[in-house]
């Protein structure tokens, strides 16, 4: 079944059909983007969280005067509240990663609905509002994920640099994941996928991640900043 907030929505969406649009179309709905749009530009996107290593990487980000986008879990954000708090309060993007990190296709229109909206229901309490961002865990989409988003409200983020964080946590092998960075990096990536649950990735992957950026003279930003969307339009009020 939908939420209340879900409803809501889909009214608005109708009644912005007949009477112009009042939310953002800036980044179409349902739509999976990977690519940054504003130039030099670069969003770490961090995944999973949040963890007990997050307000480590919090305070680095801080460090560097960088803003990130985490895409969040249902169960990570129920143990962690005040950690989104100050995600929020801090300039960073929050955004929805499903409640159990869910392969979307997998299941069927309420089962994906489902998957949203329990999410939403535990950050309307901490946030006041809710995404409207997501990324679809391990990226996997169909026609029936996507047309739910949109119905949903939901903008679809995947990334154009994928770390492989998770299978480098260790530090002999953290420094493949920063090549591979570095390698998308020149490739043109700019949106990048790592987890801010993994302690290598907060300790040496992230500074060195955000040391390259900033040598090569990139505005480290949320993906809703890169895609030149106003920080108005990255959630919805309820």
């Amino acid at each position: 079944m939908y939420s209340i907030f879900t409803v809501a929505l889909l009214a608005t969406l109708t009644s912005n059909a007949l009477a112009g649009p009042v939310r953002s179309r800036d980044v179409p709905l349902g739509q999976v983007v990977t690519y940054c749009t504003s130039p030099n530009t670069i969003a770490l996107t961090f995944d999973d969280g949040p963890s007990g290593y997050t307000p480590q990487l919090l305070d680095l980000l801080a460090e560097y005067g960088a803003r990130a986008t985490f895409f969040l879990t249902g169960d990570a954000s129920r143990q962690y509240p005040d950690v989104i708090k100050r995600m929020r309060r801090e300039g960073h993007q929050v955004a929805s990663h499903t409640y159990d990190h869910a392969n979307l296709p997998s299941l069927n229109h309420d089962q994906i609905v489902s998957q949203m909206n329990r999410l939403e229901d535990v950050l309307i309490p901490l946030m006041g509002d809710v995404p409207a961002y997501m990324r679809p865990p391990y990226f996997e989409t169909n026609d029936l994920v996507l047309q739910t988003m949109r119905e949903l409200g939901y903008k679809v983020i995947q990334a154009s640099i994928d770390t492989k964080d998770y299978l480098n946590n260790d530090p002999a092998r953290i420094d493949d994941s920063y090549q591979k960075f570095v390698n998308e990096l020149n490739a043109g990536g700019n949106i990048v996928l790592a987890h801010d649950i993994h302690e290598q990735t907060v300790v040496t992957l992230a500074r060195k991640m955000l040391d390259e950026s900033k040598a090569r003279g990139l505005a480290l930003t949320t993906v809703g900043d890169c895609l030149g969307e106003d920080p108005s339009k990255w959630y919805y009020g309820v």
